[in-house]
């Protein structure tokens, strides 16, 4: 089990002022704890490691520049516990965060339906900030729950803009020579994969293709899927796109393969992983495309931010949703220095209300520009808040420019494999993204 513990796992990740600086000896800032949710277990175990990581690289940015600037860290330990990549596990770990820790901020989750449960059963009802990192189901847009409380942000674009560039692709408006009139979905049952194949499939048939089914399959993961890929493939679609995480598509495209000799596929952020490639080969994702928000590897933002990933933590890929992990713990982390600024000058006041009153603030235009990766930037920004001036954040992600929903516009890569690895062959700007 890799559920919890800080001595076996590392997932709770304490962070002092002892990080190479000496700031100044006026009174610390107060320092809060952050949760994350993440999953080390279950359908997106692959994922966990990095997003806990990705969180941690931004709350050492934001303690190495507060311990600069106002002479201590703001964060105080950096909680992560397993989702399971399930709700009721993550509902769980929540709860724990919030009444044994006392976050009051948690990143994540990365599965939308652990989102919106840990929305509306643990983080919501607490009043406590929940920023997540990888969920982009459009149901999170418009969650009643969230209606009047404003609890509930993401630093990544909802699947409203990736199912319209994957039906753009899948109908051949972007890539020469790859073009599909027909196609089916398989999809995970929750808020991600509904939501996904549902723009997905509204876009393909506005753009004139047909949509033969879209298939669910339980977010419990099953040792085999040909009942639910007999209906998707029943009329011979020419494409089947797999809206799903690495555990379920590990096992479902085997079978598309040898049980039903279909290879048509096109993958989503959810899937593009090292698990699928390992289970299926190599050859068998040769030249298959796929789509992911976030990454766009030009941006100067997330090329720092990559950087220091890596050879903080030794890791040789940045998933998608990686950077976005960052930008979240970043922007909670400004947050906490303009509640600082305002005059909440002990931990128990800073709450989670007090942390969403102040997170557009920090984030959204106009004002100095933070950009992710650039400690002297990160200080300068700090310097901008404790002074009454605006800032901005440039992550990277993209720009984390909250709307009246918790919602950002980031960019959405195409991806395409070669030699088992995904590699972006374009990158769709928010701006040229058709509503539908």
């Amino acid at each position: 089990m890799r559920r919890t513990t800080q001595s076996t796992l590392g997932t709770v990740i304490a962070v002092t002022a002892a990080m190479g600086f000496s700031g100044p000896v006026a009174a610390d800032p107060p320092a809060v704890p952050i949760g994350q949710i993440a999953p080390f277990t279950g359908a997106g175990a692959e994922f966990g490691e990095f997003y806990r990581d990705g969180a941690a690289l931004g709350i050492q940015h934001i303690n190495q520049a507060a311990s600069d600037v106002l002479g201590g860290p703001v964060v105080s330990n950096h909680i992560a516990e397993d989702s399971a990549t399930e709700p009721t596990p993550a509902v769980e770990a929540a709860e724990g965060l919030i009444s044994v820790h006392g976050v009051p901020a948690i990143i994540g989750g990365w599965s939308s339906g652990v989102t919106v449960a840990v929305a509306t059963s643990a983080t919501i009802p607490n009043e406590v900030l929940q920023v997540s990192n990888g969920s982009t189901s459009p149901l999170i847009t418009v969650l009643p729950e969230d209606a009047e409380a404003d609890l509930l942000f993401r630093t990544t674009a909802s699947d409203a803009l990736q199912g319209v560039v994957a039906a753009q692709l899948a109908r051949g408006e972007l890539i020469d020579g790859y073009e599909f009139d027909t196609a089916s979905t398989i999809y995970i049952n929750n808020p991600y994969g509904q939501g996904l194949s549902n723009a997905f499939s509204r876009s393909f048939q506005l753009r004139g293709g047909t949509i033969h089914a879209q298939v669910p399959h339980p977010e419990e993961t099953q040792p085999t899927y040909t009942s639910m890929l007999a209906s998707a493939l029943a009329d011979d679609p020419e494409l089947l796109l797999a809206a799903s995480y690495p555990g379920h598509s590990a096992v479902f495209l085997a079978e598309s393969r040898d049980v039903f000799e279909h290879t048509n596929w096109q993958l989503v952020d959810g899937n593009l992983a090292d698990d699928v490639v390992n289970a299926i080969g190599a050859d068998s994702v040769e030249g298959v495309y796929g789509t992911s928000p976030g990454q766009d590897p030009d941006r100067p933002e997330f090329q720092a931010f990559a950087e220091q990933f890596r050879a903080e933590f030794d890791h040789q890929r940045v998933p998608p949703f990686t950077e976005s992990a960052y930008d979240a713990a970043i922007v909670i982390g400004l947050a906490i220095v303009k509640a600082y600024a305002d005059g909440h000058e002990t931990p128990d006041s800073i709450t989670g209300p007090v942390l969403r009153d102040r997170l557009r603030d920090v984030a959204n235009p106009p004002g100095v520009t933070v950009s992710a990766g650039d400690l002297d930037s990160i200080r300068a920004g700090m310097e901008a808040i404790m002074n009454g001036e605006d800032v901005q954040y440039s992550g990277a992600a993209g720009p984390t420019n909250f709307d009246e929903a918790g919602d950002v516009e980031t960019p959405i890569a195409i991806v395409q494999y070669s030699d088992g690895r995904e590699r972006t062959v374009m990158i769709m700007d928010p701006a040229e993204i058709p509503e539908e």
